[in-house]
Formats: C-alpha cells, sequence, structure tokens
C-alpha cells in the first residue's frame, strides 16, 4: 500500500470496515472498557481518526485489527482522564475479563474476539429488556447504524429511538445484565431471544410494514448479516442453522417477487429461473442439518417448509401434503395463531379450499389476528376460488383496509378488480 492513499479510496475503506468489522471494533473495545457509552464514543474516534490517518500512512492490511487497538487505547485513555464519569455509565465488566491495562487484540481475529461479538449479541438480546429495546439495541450496537438509521427502520421519530436506547442500557445497568455469553440450560433459552431478534429484523426488512416499497432491502441485508454472524460464532447449534437455512431459502426468492410490471408476485406466480439457485442448495443442506436433533427448533421446521417450496419444480408440483405434515409439527413446537393460519392455507391447498375455509373463519375469532391483513386476504383468495364472489369482495376490502404497505395494497386493488370483472 502506497504511503498516501486516495480520499475516495480511504474514505470507501472505511465504510466497508464500519460496515464488516463494527460488531468486532465495539465488542472488543466494551470488554476493555467496561461500559457502553464510553466504547461507543471511543469506536467512533477511531472510524473519525481512520479517515485522516489512513490517508497519510496507507490503508492497513488488517483495518479491524487497527480500529479495535485504536478504540480501545481511545477507551482507556478516556477511563484515566474521568474515572468518576466511569461509575455513572452502565457496567458490563466481565469478572473473568482480562486486565484493561494489558489488554491486547489478536490481528487475525482470534477467539476472544469472537467470544466478545457474542457477549455483546446475548447482552442486546437479553430477555430483561423488551423486545422493542432488543432490536434497538442489536441494530444500533451489533450492525452499527445510527440512532437515525434505527428510528426510520421502524417508522418512529428519531427523538423516540434515541430514548428507548437510551431506556434500554439504563435497563442494562440497573438490572446488572452481564456481558457474559451464558452456558448450560440457559444457553438453550436465551439463543431461542436471539434467533427471533434476528428473524425480526429480517422480517421487517423482507416485507415493510408500511411505505412504498415491497422490502426495506437494508433491513433485510442486515438479519441476513446477522444470522451468518451467529452461524460463525455457533456452528454446532440447531437453532442458529434452523434461522440461516429459513432466511436463505426465503431470501433466495427475492428476484421474483416483483413482476416486470413492479408489482407484487405470489409464490404461485414467481418466474422460478430467477430464484437464487446456490442459497436454496445451502439452505436445504442446513435444514438437514438442524433437523438432525430430537426436538426441532422452529426456525427448522420453517425452514424445512420453504425448502419444499423452493426445491418444487413448479407450483403445481408443490407437495402440499408434506408441508401440512410440517405445519402440524410446528404447531406442537410453536403455539402461534400465524402458525394456524399458514396451516390453514396449506390444508386449503392439500385437501380442498372448503376445509381450509373452515379453519380460516374459525381463526377470525382469535383476537390476535383481528388487525392481521393476511388472515383476511387469505379467506378472500379462498372465497373466490369457491366461487362465492360477494364474499370475496368483502375480504379483499377488509384486507386493504388493513394493509400499509403500497405494493401490498396495489396487489388486493388488482385482486379485487379482477372480481368486479
Amino acid at each position: 500500500m502506497p504511503q498516501r492513499a486516495a480520499s475516495a479510496q480511504v474514505a470507501a475503506a472505511v465504510a466497508d470496515a464500519h460496515r464488516t468489522q463494527w460488531a468486532f471494533v465495539l465488542a472488543a473495545t466494551i470488554r476493555v472498557s467496561g461500559d457502553i457509552d464510553t466504547a461507543e464514543e471511543a469506536v467512533q474516534d477511531a472510524y473519525a481518526s481512520a479517515l485522516e490517518t489512513w490517508g497519510a500512512r496507507g490503508i492497513p492490511d488488517k483495518p479491524g485489527a487497527w480500529l479495535t487497538t485504536s478504540a480501545r487505547r481511545r477507551a482507556l485513555d478516556m477511563h484515566r482522564r474521568a474515572a468518576t464519569a466511569r461509575r455513572a455509565l452502565p457496567r458490563l465488566i466481565d469478572p473473568n475479563a482480562i486486565d484493561p491495562e494489558s489488554a491486547t487484540f489478536a490481528a487475525d481475529g482470534a477467539d476472544d474476539i469472537r467470544d466478545d461479538r457474542l457477549r455483546l449479541i446475548f447482552t442486546c438480546c437479553h430477555p430483561a429488556l423488551d423486545l422493542d429495546a432488543q432490536v434497538a439495541l442489536t441494530l444500533r450496537l451489533i450492525c452499527g447504524l445510527s440512532t437515525a438509521d434505527v428510528a426510520r427502520a421502524f417508522l418512529v421519530p428519531e427523538p423516540t429511538m434515541a430514548a428507548r436506547i437510551t431506556r434500554a442500557k439504563k435497563k442494562i445497568q440497573g438490572a446488572g445484565i452481564p456481558y457474559r455469553v451464558p452456558d448450560g440450560a440457559e444457553l438453550d433459552e436465551r439463543v431461542n431471544g436471539v434467533v427471533g431478534v434476528v428473524y425480526l429484523v429480517y422480517t421487517t426488512g423482507h416485507t415493510a410494514p408500511s411505505g412504498d416499497s415491497l422490502m426495506r432491502r437494508d433491513l433485510a441485508a442486515r438479519g441476513y448479516e446477522l444470522a451468518r454472524m451467529l452461524r460463525e460464532l455457533m456452528p454446532t447449534d440447531p437453532a442458529v442453522a434452523g434461522l440461516l437455512a429459513l432466511i436463505l431459502l426465503t431470501d433466495a426468492r427475492r428476484n421474483a417477487r416483483l413482476d416486470n410490471d413492479g408489482g407484487l408476485a405470489l409464490l404461485s406466480d414467481q418466474d422460478r429461473s430467477r430464484w437464487d439457485s446456490r442459497a436454496i442448495q445451502e439452505g436445504a443442506e442446513l435444514v438437514r442439518e438442524s433437523l438432525s436433533t430430537r426436538s426441532p427448533h422452529r426456525f427448522s421446521l420453517m425452514a424445512a417448509i420453504a425448502a419444499v417450496h423452493d426445491e418444487s419444480p413448479s407450483w403445481s408440483q408443490t407437495d402440499w401434503e408434506e408441508i401440512l405434515g410440517l405445519y402440524d409439527l410446528l404447531a406442537e413446537t410453536w403455539t402461534s395463531p400465524v402458525v394456524q393460519l399458514n396451516r390453514a392455507i396449506a390444508l386449503g391447498f392439500a385437501r380442498g379450499f372448503a376445509e381450509g375455509l373452515v379453519v380460516l373463519d374459525e381463526l377470525g375469532a382469535d383476537p390476535r389476528l383481528a388487525r392481521y391483513p393476511y388472515l383476511a386476504s387469505s379467506r378472500a383468495d379462498f372465497l373466490a376460488r369457491l366461487g362465492r364472489t360477494a364474499d370475496a369482495r368483502v375480504a379483499y376490502e377488509e384486507a386493504l383496509a388493513l394493509t400499509d404497505n403500497d405494493a401490498e395494497r396495489a396487489f388486493l386493488e388488482r385482486r379485487l378488480a379482477g372480481i368486479a370483472r
């Protein structure tokens, strides 16, 4: 690398390091600083310093190592100058952690650095925090999104999100949440929460709750990257394997979700040649791995259902009986009304729309689905297939009233207009 680097090249290198190394750098810095706020400030200073230093001295061979060393030194300097301030901030000291004064960073990405990222993930997803706080901290601390970006992702004002993140940090302090990876039986329980948060990040991007775009690709990408990170850090955990499999098999259809006119295309209408065959192959292998346990995780079963769809040559050749059986297993594992809804849809395609409609109508009495647009749209589809046009029109109008995503609204309007014709 030449002694001096062009400013555009440096800016690109720093941006890439922010995207790929943020979690490494922050997690390692928290372990020596002892609190979130000091570590965040030190890491931000390190990235700012990189813009200037790399331009003068050249981009280092291992940007993550350079940034972590710089951030740790900055954090220790801050502690030396403001010992009293440190006592007022959220404490995350691991009692078994190394002495901050003698801390060093292994440039090759040693095991302790991987453990640091796991510590950070389990801290952000601690069950003492409510789900919104877990997601916000995950995006802010692990993915490195700004508070403004996290606020935009979940459609709340930036001050609201800033307050939510601040409350979560204070909760970490007040509840004495340790900066560590749980072990034994606690680990299995906590992993369920972690994979749930990561999947929520992905699904919020996969189908945006509102707005003019079907997807928030940036948020879906963050969920995918988090699943990849978990797989790297916990390569033998079946829940993590199931999560990554589900995201791979779902995301494999991304390029076919819109038709040539930019409208929403259902699975039955998608051009399967546009699906990502490599992602499907990798996802299917992970499904087989994650199902090898005695009690499959819910994400493993959800991934198995996705695999049946992805590996079917066409919609007409889908094995609906197999899908229905997998939903029966999933319902035993996860008592969710959305699972029951999807099972009813599978039942309709496997054994007749009239039989599926009976179950959908029964689910209409569940208050948890009262404002769930996919129940109304599923009823409308089955009613239309059964020739009950007037009832289908009412159900589509109900789904439209409950849908905020513009792409989905346009799709429902086309369906409704088709019934009218």
